[in-house]
């Protein structure tokens, strides 16, 4: 039978693993749009070999593991660069790089939604290309993307739980932790499993209000 009470002192230690998520969540959703406003830039020249470097990089990204991400940057890069990362830094550097390659697939899309029209008349006025992007192109796009983005900030929250791999204190291994410590697993997994939920749906209701609120305003 579950029994949370064998868990109960625990509780206070596994909530401390929040603000660690977010720290992870926060700085790689900043830096992933960063990087995805850039990659998607890229995608979109006239340049083929640019172009070409855009989409490899999403290639790579999408098309392997996250984990496998993880683990070469905190476990296989210091034998090649000789510089040792945190568990923290090494998650911060994972999550931005795979968030900056989904993030610049919405991008890419949201821009080419924009009317084309708008880019002919950025052109005849002469006004330069990255102008056109930060200016008049992105501000259109970023209606259209923000339930998108929304949903990448959620998947973000949901994967930090791979932080735990790599030895950072977040929900998911002060979970393991208190596992180890009492012998017992379901009631702290689950427990952390209960706190990712909420936080996800705490997060799906925000993005619902700030996506009505644009509706209204636009």
């Amino acid at each position: 039978m579950i029994d949370f009470t064998k868990i109960q002192d625990s509780i206070p230690y596994i909530l401390q693993g929040i603000p660690v998520l977010f720290q992870v969540v926060i700085v790689a959703a900043i830096a992933g749009m960063f990087i995805g406003i850039i990659v998607a830039a890229l995608k979109i020249t006239k340049s083929k070999f640019i172009r070409f470097i855009g989409h490899a990089y999403t290639a790579v990204f999408r098309g392997t593991p996250l984990i496998l991400q993880l683990a070469i940057i905190h476990f296989g890069l210091p034998q090649l660069t000789g510089y040792i990362t945190t568990g923290y830094q090494s998650a911060v550097i994972a999550f931005s790089l795979n968030s900056g390659a989904y993030i610049s697939e919405i991008i890419r899309a949201g821009i080419q939604a924009v009317d084309r029209g708008q880019w002919e008349a950025a052109d005849a006025l002469g006004i330069p290309y990255m102008k056109q992007l930060r200016s008049i192109i992105l501000p259109q796009a970023f209606k259209n993307i923000l339930p998108a983005i929304m949903n990448e900030m959620i998947t973000l929250t949901k994967e930090s739980a791979l932080v735990s791999t790599v030895g950072v204190l977040d929900i998911m291994r002060r979970a393991q932790v208190v596992g180890g410590e009492k012998a017992l697993y379901f009631e702290p997994l689950l427990f952390a499993g209960l706190v990712y939920f909420v936080l996800v749906m705490g997060l799906s209701l925000i993005g619902q209000q700030v996506e009505k609120a644009m509706r209204k305003s636009g």
